[in-house]
């Protein structure tokens, strides 16, 4: 039970260190920088839940944060829609769009698997590009009113990063509670052998459709988010490079962990604007970081953060044991 207990805690600490840190860093900057982090968690959290948990790649997943945006966006602004229908319409088109692709796609394994989903992220934003006339093409929708819900306008920067922690940190609770379900070790089953997983009565095929689908629901979700945050949203946000983004946050943040999904959003979002005070050399330094990352982090920052942790419990341990 002692165990137990801080593990049942780490998300109501997580939540009062996010509702905290926009008083610790007042700088409007900051908060908006915070605020991307939070809509980038969002997605690497449901991103790590298909790869790290499940096992299945998806070099696509920046589309399904496209269709939440763009079908929030314009359903909102041209067609003056209620905000809340939708939001709700745009994730539950991106739901509709993983069910259609994931049916198809998830019995394709690996390189294949990859090939496919990368395929759909390409189709989606030529769509985005090429349909002028409802998305506005390449020079982005514009005119996205700000997110308003329960007759309360969040206006202000920090109102909206309060918004986005809390989306952020109820998805954590509700990813934990999954994951140590029965649905989360049939996950972990098929990770690691998707034919002993079969024979043991899982039904792959299905679990793996429902961690797609809701890894598009937290992108989808964080799409609107993302959307009526910034009141502009163009094709070239929801490309194959925020894709391998995306990967590379799950991969940074450590696969397979929760907190290390957040870590690698938060890290790899926040990076690059502290890096601009190097102006021509940024981009060098933002590569040398990542490469030092995975060479002597090869577990990524949970796993890192885990060896340090087990190094100090060690150390005072000792030190315990020679008073």
């Amino acid at each position: 039970m002692r165990r137990a207990l801080p593990g049942a805690l780490s998300p109501v600490l997580f939540f009062a260190a996010a509702m905290a840190a926009p008083f610790v860093l007042s700088n409007q900057y900051y908060v908006s920088v915070m605020t991307l982090c939070a809509i980038n968690a969002l997605i690497v959290l449901g991103l790590n839940l298909l790869l790290g948990f499940a096992g299945q790649i998806s070099l696509g997943h920046a589309a399904f944060f496209g269709i939440g945006a763009y079908a929030s966006a314009i359903l909102t602004t041209t067609y003056a829609w209620p905000i809340w229908a939708g939001m709700l319409a745009g994730v539950c088109l991106a739901a509709a769009v993983a069910w259609l692709i994931g049916v198809p796609a998830l019995k394709l394994h690996g390189h294949y698997l990859a090939m496919a989903t990368l395929g759909f992220g390409v189709i989606v934003q030529i769509a985005l590009n090429e349909t002028t006339w409802l998305t506005g093409g390449p020079s982005g929708f514009v005119g996205v009113p700000r997110l308003t819900l329960f007759g309360y306008t969040f206006a202000s920067d920090r109102s909206y990063y309060f918004l986005c922690a809390g989306t952020l940190a109820l998805a954590v609770a509700l990813s934990r509670n999954l994951i140590a379900s029965r649905t989360g070790r049939a996950l972990r089953a098929i990770h690691t052998s998707e034919g002993a997983a079969t024979a043991m009565g899982v039904h792959t095929s299905r679990y793996k459709l429902f961690v797609f689908i809701l890894s598009a629901v937290y992108a989808a979700v964080a799409g609107v988010l993302y959307a009526h945050y910034l009141g502009f949203v163009a094709p070239a946000s929801f490309g194959f490079h925020f894709s391998v983004q995306l990967i590379t946050m799950v991969v940074l943040g450590g696969m397979a962990s929760i907190w290390g999904a957040v870590a690698g959003a938060a890290f790899l979002t926040s990076l690059p604007e502290f890096l601009r005070a190097l102006e021509n050399i940024d981009i060098l330094v933002y590569g040398l970081v990542l490469v030092l990352c995975m060479i002597y982090l090869p577990g990524g920052l949970a796993g890192g953060a885990a060896k340090l942790a087990k190094i100090l419990s060690n150390r005072i341990a000792g030190h315990a044991g020679r008073a």
